[in-house]
């Protein structure tokens, strides 16, 4: 693999969040929290965005048409026009911000909080179609990035609090994970998480400007160094979806430069696993 990093958006964002592929418009969806805006780009003509209400962690397509969003206080639904249709999943807490979004083959969504100083006490959840929802983890520092392996019997975190990428035995029909265990050291901290096709694991590793491919056994492979100081999350996407696209941040950046808070994309990657829309 030969990596070509290039901007494929200068978006200046504050704090590029939570890209997703939306294979059925074929348009990059992405989030810009301190902003309260959601964003969708489309490769070759242009970038739009939508103003909501709050702080908003991820935005995923769904089934029935709109997207759900992770916002700060949960997940609510809204309609193609980006209006509020109803909250599925509330569980407000002062001090927490949405951290990850996932949305797994089953068509359940998975959410992560964040103290605001990332001083841990995190949770990550399940949400169902129907907005049952269940705990799955409850000690999380800075979880900004999680997925499944190609086989969906492992389930992957990225702390970005605990430097670490952590694996869990997963069972699909039922959503329960267990067996937690350490899988590397990242050494930076990791900020997303997108998991290809033949199994490798990419992180973004924001406090060092650079992507992490790991073997599914934990061993690094690559280090892709970025144009952009501060990366924030990444995904698989593309026609083929061997491109994977990064978002960045400007915040905490005294001298921030074109590429960052860009959309950047690391061509001709290895071909990456679809997302799935969110069944609710």
């Amino acid at each position: 693999m030969q990596a070509q990093v290039e901007i494929a958006l200068s978006a200046a964002a504050r704090c590029g969040h939570a890209p997703t592929w939306d294979i059925g418009t074929g348009t990059l969806l992405w989030t810009d929290p301190p902003t309260r805006s959601v964003h969708r780009y489309r490769p070759g003509n242009g970038n739009a965005s939508l103003q909501v209400p709050q702080q908003v962690g991820g935005a995923k397509p769904r089934s029935r048409g709109g997207i759900a969003l992770h916002l700060q206080e949960g997940v609510a639904l809204f309609d193609a026009h980006g209006e509020t249709r109803t909250w599925l999943a509330y569980w407000a807490r002062d001090g927490f911000v949405g951290g990850g979004t996932v949305v797994d083959r089953r068509g359940r969504l998975w959410a992560t909080t964040v103290r605001d100083d990332e001083g841990g006490q995190g949770w990550l959840v399940r949400v169902g179609p129907d907005g049952s929802t269940g705990v799955v983890l409850s000690d999380l520092r800075a979880c900004l990035g999680f997925g499944w392996s190609p086989e969906d019997t492992h389930l992957y975190i990225a702390d970005a609090g605990t430097g670490r990428i952590e694996v869990l035995d997963f069972e699909l029909s039922t959503g329960a994970a267990g067996n937690r265990r350490v899988l590397c050291e990242v050494g930076g901290q990791p900020a997303g998480l997108a998991v290809a096709a033949d199994g490798g694991i990419w992180t973004a590793v924001r406090d060092k400007g650079e992507l992490h491919h790991y073997a599914p056994g934990g061993e690094l492979i690559t280090t892709v160094p970025l144009p952009a100081q501060r990366p924030t999350g990444l995904c698989f996407g593309g026609p083929d979806l061997t491109d994977l696209y990064i978002t960045s941040a400007t915040e905490d950046i005294p001298s921030p430069a074109e590429a960052d808070g860009a959309l950047l994309v690391l061509r001709n990657a290895p071909e990456g696993l679809r997302a799935y829309a969110f069944t609710g």
